[in-house]
């Protein structure tokens, strides 16, 4: 158990770290492409990357089985990254970045309703507090001023708790001890299904011409391969370890990976604001999964007998 437990961290730290820089490579794209254009073509990507990787197939399984990948696909890949880019539309940066981070919240509250070994504590709340007073001070660096727009706020919520969802779909689906890839796999595929119809709604004709250029092929590889096929599998295995409360609260150190990530890569000073809001947002977590005496015994207890072994069928 402890082992898995570690394991679980680690997975959520590295899938983090990746997600916490993808917005470099977005950032780059986005010069070039749409955003439906980089959502599609990059789960695409991830989806083939995961065929080749492990081309058993999964087979069609029970119909309640497989709802929850539909599920899974609508909610985790489809509506998720749509509600995202499109409030990036209407909203700053800013605003979504302080939004979308409360996501650990709402999975807490989702997983306490559909979930019976997920309970609700209170150092659970004080570190979302902590945590995400941390995150305004960072998303604030250098703004005098919080611009709020009611679209693209509300948007980004509504991210926030499709997000939650997934998670809770991911628990779930990890119970029936498929194969994580090509459970993964098979939700990307339901993902990209349901991305078809934004396809003719929104601005989506990519110019060809554009894959020739070194800089796109790498940063669309890098969201495909990276961050959408390796990280969702780490990811999902960080929740069949951990379970989706404490596996999203790791969401809060993004915003920390985005500070340190945009000094290094786009040479953006690091000021004390942003040093104090690391902090806090680093604190945060920390109490979030802090444990003492008797609640400590009982948990583990009550964790005895839940799914936290590997993944049937995966490799060492």
């Amino acid at each position: 158990m402890e082992s898995n437990s570690i394991k679980g961290h680690l997975f959520a730290i590295f899938t983090v770290i990746v997600w916490g820089t993808t917005f470099i490579a977005t950032k780059i794209l986005l010069k070039e492409l749409t955003p439906i254009e980089i959502l599609f073509i990059r789960f695409v990507l991830g989806f083939i990357a995961l065929t080749l990787f492990s081309p058993k197939r999964l087979g069609f399984t029970k119909k309640a089985h497989e709802v929850l990948f539909m599920a899974a696909g609508l909610c985790g890949v489809t509506l998720y990254f749509l509600l995202e880019n499109i409030a990036l539309t209407y909203s700053f940066a800013s605003n979504v970045g302080i939004i979308i981070s409360i996501a650990p919240f709402f999975t807490a509250i989702v997983s306490h309703i559909f979930l019976d070994n997920e309970k609700f504590k209170l150092n659970f709340i004080i570190g979302f507090l902590v945590a995400i007073t941390g995150i305004v001070v960072i998303s604030l660096n250098g703004s005098a001023v919080l611009k709020l727009n009611p679209i693209g706020d509300v948007l980004t919520i509504l991210a926030a708790l499709v997000w939650a969802f997934y998670s809770v779909l991911t628990k779930k689906i990890s119970s029936l001890h498929y194969n994580t890839i090509l459970t993964t796999r098979r939700v990307f595929f339901y993902g990209i299904i349901f991305m078809v119809p934004a396809l003719f709604v929104m601005d989506f004709s990519p110019n060809l011409q554009l894959f020739t250029q070194p800089k796109i092929i790498f940063n669309l590889l890098y969201l495909g391969l990276g961050a959408s096929a390796l990280c969702f599998v780490i990811w999902n295995l960080a929740i069949r370890m951990l379970g989706p409360v404490k596996t999203s609260v790791y969401i809060y150190a993004s915003p920390v990976v985005t500070v340190i990530t945009s000094a290094l890569v786009l040479h953006e000073r690091i000021t004390p604001i942003a040093v104090i809001g690391t902090a806090l947002t680093l604190t945060g977590l920390i109490i979030s999964e802090l444990k003492i005496g008797k609640a400590k015994e009982n948990e583990e207890q009550a964790l005895e007998g839940i799914d936290l072994l590997p993944p049937q069928g995966i490799q060492p």
